[in-house]
């Protein structure tokens, strides 16, 4: 369906779009319930000015399954707006190359960050605004939790429609990356709370480097379980 769909695009939208694509994938939104990503456009190379930009655009069939679960459900309807919705990203991203400069910079510190190497805390907000305080880098989810002082205490976060608890770590007083272990809808890739900065408590802190970003795995327990 996606494939005859496709065909019905004039090629003029369709240039540089090198795949279209159906992937098993279910991707919950990280904070609303009952609501899911159908679909994405992911750059893959460019030279600079954004007009030769590649992309790939790809459909999630376990989104929209999960969503025809819920009631009534036009599948080509939602296939045509969802890939009409990609490819207007696609042609978005050419006219914008500093847009597309701010993702590929955010995917690549989003990858040092997985491999353990030194990234930039703030590198997410480059990303794919979601929602509120919610942002997306490739197929990592980064909530950020605003109250720096809850360092040490339990707190309640959401997480696709569904209140969860965890401990925040006391740490240095820079950035701190929570990886989430254990949500009953998880995204395909990390799930991560980023916890701003701990307030400088004497005038000294003011004047101090502020420390590296600490990253670790939290685990988080479901309030109606």
């Amino acid at each position: 369906m996606v494939e005859r769909l496709a065909l019905e695009v004039p090629s003029d939208f369709r240039d540089g779009v090198v795949a279209i694509d159906v992937s098993p994938k279910t991707l919950p939104h990280p904070v609303r319930g009952d609501v899911y990503t159908l679909g994405e456009c992911i750059p893959l190379e460019w030279s600079g000015n954004g007009a030769d930009l590649q992309s790939r655009v790809v459909l999630y069939h376990g989104s929209f399954a999960a969503l025809a679960r819920l009631g009534d459900f036009d599948w080509r309807e939602e296939a045509w707006e969802t890939l009409t919705h990609e490819l207007r990203h696609h042609l978005e991203w050419r006219a914008n190359s500093l847009a597309l400069e701010a993702y590929d910079w955010a995917a690549e510190q989003n990858f040092a960050r997985h491999e353990g190497q030194p990234f930039d805390p703030r590198f997410f907000r480059s990303g794919e605004a979601l929602d509120k305080d919610v942002w997306k880098v490739d197929d990592d989810r980064f909530l950020v939790l605003t109250d720096p002082g809850a360092r040490g205490d339990h707190v309640e976060i959401p997480w696709h429609g569904r209140a969860y608890r965890l401990l925040i770590p006391t740490a240095p007083r820079g950035y701190l990356f929570l990886i989430l272990e254990g949500l009953l809808d998880p995204p395909p890739g990390d799930a991560v709370l980023v916890v701003n900065p701990a307030p400088a408590r004497r005038l000294r802190d003011l004047f101090r480097r502020t420390p590296a970003p600490v990253q670790q795995v939290a685990p988080v327990t479901p309030l109606d379980a």
